[in-house]
């Protein structure tokens, strides 16, 4: 983890960033492989790709609606569409996957993990629609999230689903999710909750 040295505070300032949520130099540096060339034929690109990204870490950041994006970022429609896009094809993942191995290495460990902790949390929803669930046990009507770390507390994995699926029901999935990612995760450290045959 980073030893806060006036170093290590200098090296990662978020002063005179325009927003908290936006890039530094480095952190495009990390980022700007990972994002698809534009493609051949059609109209140029013309949106800037590294205020694509801030505007969709401003929305995730700060957890407003789509249309409350400030005007200094690329239009609504541009950063929804790049956003979806780059999720559906689990561009998301494989920046997050590369990071945490690189951090892993950083830090002195193995690239991928072997051991990792699971837990999870239910939160409420709105009426706007989604997938939905009650969790007797919470007594939260609304979501689950799983959210999986490995043991410096990275995050590896974050799924969501209807709040009233157990939690050794949904740890079932997410294990089998993230195998692919990394092969080499053996051992999860768990609460009580999942208790089962299934695990």
């Amino acid at each position: 983890m980073v030893a806060w040295t006036g170093i290590a505070r200098h090296e990662h300032s978020r002063e005179g960033l325009r927003y908290p949520s936006d890039m530094t130099d480095a952190g495009w540096a990390l980022i700007m492989p990972f994002v698809p060339p534009a493609k051949r034929g059609g109209w140029p690109r013309t949106a800037d790709m590294r205020e694509v990204v801030n505007a969709i870490l401003h929305i995730a950041s700060g957890g407003c609606a789509w249309r409350l994006l400030p005007k200094c970022f690329p239009p609504v429609s541009t950063v929804r569409r790049y956003f979806y896009a780059w999720r559906d094809a689990g561009l998301f993942e494989a920046m997050n996957t590369v990071l945490v191995m690189n951090l892993r290495e950083i830090e002195g460990r193995e690239a991928s993990p072997s051991a990792g902790v699971i837990d999870s949390q239910s939160v409420k929803t709105t009426e706007s629609g989604g997938i939905s669930g009650y969790d007797a046990g919470k007594k939260v009507k609304g979501r689950k999230r799983h959210i999986l770390t490995e043991t410096c507390g990275f995050l590896i994995f974050l799924p969501v689903h209807a709040a009233d699926i157990q939690d050794r029901d949904g740890a079932v999935d997410v294990l089998a999710a993230i195998r692919r990612h990394f092969p080499w995760l053996r051992h999860i450290f768990a609460d009580g909750g999942y208790a089962g045959n299934k695990l």
